[in-house]
C-alpha cells in the first residue's frame, strides 16, 4: 500500500487566560490508502483538535499549530496558502463533523449545500451538480431524495442529517474522510446503520478513513489500526487485534476493562478508570496518566516515556514496556 498521510510531531496549543493548553503535544502517525484508523480516548484528550489541525480549521486566536508536519498526498499542508488549503478541503479530504445540526447551514436547502461543494471543486454546471447531489443522497440511503434536496436541515431527522453530512464528505470522491464522533447524537440502531454505510462506501471507493471515537465497540468492528490518545499525546499504537488482545499501556487496559463484556456474568461489576483527566495547562515533566495508574513507579514522575515498540508493529509509551501483570486475557 501507498502512504496517503504522514504526520510528524504535530503540536497544537491554545493560549487562554488560564494558561497554555497543550491540546496536541507532538503526535506522529501515518495512514495508507484505503485504510481505516481509529483515534481513541476520553473527552479532552486532543482527538478532535488533532483532526481540526489536519484540516487546518483551528481558530486563531486562541489556537495555533506551533510545530510539526502534515504530509498529505506528497504535500506539506502546513506550508500551503489558505487558498491552496481550501482547494484540498472538500475535494481531496472530507470531514464528517460531530454534530450535524450545527454543521449544516439552517437557512440553506440540503440541495444547495450539496451542490455548492461540487460547483466549487469540480467546476460542473448547476444541472450536473443537481444530478450528482441526487446520486449522493441515494447512495447514502436517503429515501425520496429528490424531495429532500429542497428541504432544510430542520426537516430531517438526526440520522438523515448525518447521512447528508456523509454525502457532502463523499461528494468529490476524496482520498480521505475524517469522521469525528459520527454517531454521538444518534440512537443505537441508527449508529449501526451509519457506521456500516461509511465502512461500505470507503471500501467500495478505496477511501481512507480516520474515525475519532470513545466507543471501543466501534473500534473493534471497523478499524484496521488504532491510536490511543491521552493528554494530547499518543500513548499506544497498534492493529485493532493487538490493542484488544494484548493492550500494552495501563490506560488502554483500563479503558478495555471498563467496558461491559458479554463473556462475564451479568452481576459482574464494571472496573472504571479511577480519577479525572489531567488539566492540560498544568502538565509536568512526568507521565500524565500516573495519578490514575495502578502500575505507577518512581520513574513515572521524573520522565515522560516515549513510544517504543513492544511487539510486531505495536508501540507503547510506558516505562513498563508493555509488560503488565494483569493482561486482559486473564479476565476472560
Amino acid at each position: 500500500m501507498t502512504k496517503l498521510l504522514e504526520i510528524n510531531g504535530l503540536t497544537t496549543y491554545f493560549y487562554t487566560s488560564g494558561g497554555t493548553v497543550k491540546a496536541v503535544d507532538g503526535i506522529s502517525y501515518d495512514l495508507e490508502e484505503g485504510e481505516t484508523l481509529a483515534i481513541v480516548g476520553e473527552s479532552g484528550c486532543g482527538k478532535s483538535v488533532s483532526a481540526l489541525s489536519l484540516m487546518r480549521l483551528i481558530p486563531n486566536p486562541p489556537g495555533e499549530i506551533v510545530d510539526g508536519k502534515i504530509i498529505f498526498m506528497g504535500k506539506d499542508l502546513l506550508s500551503l496558502s489558505d487558498e491552496e488549503m481550501r482547494n484540498i478541503r472538500g475535494k481531496d479530504m472530507g470531514m464528517v463533523f460531530q454534530e450535524p445540526m450545527t454543521s449544516l447551514n439552517p437557512v440553506l436547502t440540503i440541495g444547495l449545500q450539496l451542490t455548492e461543494t461540487l460547483i466549487q471543486h469540480l467546476n460542473v454546471t448547476p444541472e450536473d451538480a443537481n444530478k450528482r447531489a441526487l446520486e449522493l443522497m441515494q447512495m447514502v440511503g436517503i429515501s425520496d431524495a429528490g424531495r429532500r434536496l429542497s428541504q432544510y436541515p430542520h426537516h430531517l431527522s438526526g440520522g438523515m442529517r448525518q447521512r447528508v453530512m456523509i454525502a457532502m464528505a463523499l461528494a468529490c470522491e476524496p482520498k480521505l474522510i475524517i469522521a469525528d464522533e459520527p454517531t454521538t447524537a444518534l440512537d443505537v440502531t441508527i449508529q449501526a446503520q451509519i457506521l456500516e454505510l461509511m465502512k461500505n462506501l470507503t471500501r467500495d471507493h478505496g477511501i481512507a478513513m480516520i474515525i475519532i471515537t470513545h466507543n471501543l465497540g466501534v473500534v473493534a468492528r471497523y478499524a484496521d489500526r488504532v491510536n490511543v490518545m491521552y493528554a494530547g499525546r499518543i500513548i499506544e499504537k497498534g492493529s485493532a487485534h493487538q490493542i484488544y488482545h494484548n493492550p500494552s499501556h495501563p490506560y488502554t487496559l483500563a479503558l478495555l476493562k471498563s467496558v461491559p463484556r458479554m463473556d462475564q456474568p451479568r452481576q459482574a461489576k464494571l472496573d472504571p478508570v479511577d480519577g479525572q483527566p489531567p488539566d492540560l495547562t498544568k502538565l509536568d515533566g512526568g507521565c500524565a496518566f500516573r495519578p490514575r495508574c495502578r502500575y505507577v513507579i518512581d520513574r513515572c514522575a521524573a520522565e515522560i516515556p516515549e513510544l517504543e515498540e513492544t511487539s510486531d508493529g505495536q508501540l507503547t509509551a510506558c516505562w513498563h514496556g508493555g509488560k503488565l501483570n494483569d493482561p486482559l486475557q486473564e479476565a476472560s
